[in-house]
């Protein structure tokens, strides 16, 4: 039985990957900013109030103690649909906080609880991809995932030596509550794959990119 931590679990992909764990018998331990009534009702540990934008997570250290974490999971993100017409920089910065800086600074946060043999896993999107733009726009959401990649590939690098595994990972386009609706895979179709992708993991493949559904993705 393994120790789960998921951001953003409070809804969406994030709640049905801690369904799912939860369901195979795994430790979970929930983090979001405000519990939704679906969460509460999966009987998993959580811990609220965690902004992932904060510079101060000593509560959420103080919180989760020395306990070992097997899998870290930085799902919680934020998307907005930003055109060359309307950047709105705000917007965009906000989307850097969360979806670039947040994942960072919650494993950083969280590195006393990792050991040999544990992973992280880091929720991308292959709109981050460089090489997979076909289509420009949402430049926050784009950029703000780029930057993530390359956030997950150094920590690959730097965690490697620790005997810890890092994956990001592209759960497919989701029909949640993020997109408002739209997509073509159902949450618990995507965490599926999500989760087979983290079990799949190794030391010899930390570093790589991939969708939900087994295909590798190009950078």
């Amino acid at each position: 039985m393994a120790h789960i931590v998921i951001t953003g679990a409070n809804r969406g992909i994030g709640l049905e990957m801690a369904r799912q764990f939860a369901a195979r018998g795994d430790t979970v331990t929930a983090l979001c900013r405000s519990a939704s009534p679906a969460l509460r009702d999966l009987g998993a540990r959580i811990i609220d109030d965690v902004d992932v934008t904060a510079d101060d997570l000593s509560a959420l250290t103080d919180a989760l103690g020395d306990g070992l974490i097997d899998v870290l999971i930085n799902n919680a993100g934020l998307l907005g649909f930003e055109h060359l017409g309307d950047l709105n920089l705000a917007s965009i910065r906000q989307q850097f906080e969360v979806n670039a800086l947040g994942p960072l600074k919650i494993t950083h946060a969280l590195l006393g609880n990792l050991r040999e043999g544990s992973k992280v896993g880091l929720v991308t999107s292959r709109m981050g991809s460089l090489a997979d733009n076909t289509s420009g726009g949402q430049y926050g959401y784009r950029m703000s995932k780029a930057a993530l990649n390359m956030a997950g590939v150094s920590l690959a690098h730097d965690l490697k030596r620790k005997g810890i595994a890092v994956v990001l990972l592209h759960p497919g386009f989701v029909r949640t509550e993020m997109t408002r609706g739209n997509g073509n895979v159902e949450p618990d179709e995507a965490a599926k794959g999500l989760i087979a992708r983290i079990d799949a993991l190794t030391l010899e493949t930390t570093g790589t990119f991939w969708h939900a559904d087994g295909q590798q993705l190009p950078w």
